[in-house]
């Protein structure tokens, strides 16, 4: 079993921001993920809020430059490699994963979320042959086609945007009347020529080989509707990536996000929780940054013991 001072779960923004400050504080870390590092950031096609670019950047670009300044200064990152279960009784803090087994002295949870579905027919039929939960991977397929962009949030709207630019015609479609994103975003859609279904939930998609077209349902009129589509682009909100740390006695809500105090602590001493896994209600790059810091720097005091704490 290998042994870390800082184990890190999870290598998005938040993880990545854990490690980086672990290991500069002179931790021995460790960063996992069980797919790429970046994380939700990186399949963001366009960020204009995040501090320190005034003209913008990609998700992608974004989530480079975090990981490497994070590898510049020495975090071990191993990407493709799944926790399956940790052992957080007696003081231990033991990780299993797909590949090996590790303790360590702290643990930081930034395991993020993953996207949530409509649960629809259809759905899960066509995922990958219409059906897509990211713009910025799977856009290019749909240049000069008709797509429907599902929710009414940043996301929605940035993945819209970016639709507007390859698609003939890009829709979309918000359950209520009127958006949840920034003003900013929403008056851009309208000069791009992107057009709102408003009040309209999608309760059906069908095709053959890919997707042809979806039923509508018009929860203010109540009534229902066939439109033709090629894509379906989802973006509803997401799930937290928890379970894990739930089994191993880690509080959620009921939603399953972890529950922490001021400091990212949880219930569980020297085990941490940072971005969007968290119970925090804004979820945003620079809240996940935030978290990450504040839990690397109480992990390192937690740890190391200096002269100051306590």
């Amino acid at each position: 079993m290998e042994k870390w001072e800082l184990l890190v779960i999870g290598a998005g923004a938040a993880g990545l921001t854990a490690g980086l400050y672990g290991v500069r504080s002179g931790l021995k870390t460790l960063i996992l993920d069980e797919n790429l590092s970046g994380g939700m950031v990186s399949t963001s096609p366009w960020i204009e809020n995040y501090p320190g670019f005034p003209e913008g950047i990609t998700g992608s670009e974004l989530a480079e430059r975090i990981l490497s300044q994070c590898k510049k200064f020495g975090a071990e990152i191993r990407e493709l490699e799944n926790v399956v279960k940790l052992n957080l009784k007696n003081g231990k803090k033991d990780v299993k994963t797909t590949r090996s087994e590790y303790s360590a002295e702290a643990v930081i949870i930034a395991s993020g979320s993953r996207h949530r579905t409509l649960g629809v027919l259809g759905e899960e039929e066509f995922k990958g042959r219409g059906v897509s939960y990211c713009a910025i991977c799977d856009g290019a397929f749909f240049r000069e086609k008709r797509v429907l962009v599902v929710g009414g949030g940043n996301t929605a709207v940035m993945s819209a945007l970016h639709l507007a630019s390859l698609a003939s015609e890009v829709y979309v479609a918000h359950r209520r009347d009127q958006l949840r994103a920034e003003e900013a975003y929403v008056k851009n859609l309208t000069k791009k020529g992107v057009r709102f279904l408003w009040n309209t939930e999608v309760s059906e998609i069908h095709g053959s080989s890919k997707v042809k077209g979806v039923t509508l349902f018009d929860n203010k009129a109540g009534e229902k509707s066939v439109m033709a589509v090629d894509g379906v682009f989802i973006f509803i909100g997401e799930t937290p990536n928890s379970e894990f740390a739930r089994k191993a006695g880690v509080k959620t809500d009921e939603k399953g996000y972890i529950l922490v105090d001021s400091l990212q602590r949880t219930n569980i001493p020297g085990v941490y929780a940072a971005g969007d896994v968290t119970a925090c209600p804004i979820k945003q790059i620079g809240v996940a940054v935030g978290h990450a810091i504040i839990a690397a720097t109480d992990a390192f005091v937690y740890i190391r013991r200096p002269y100051y704490y306590g």
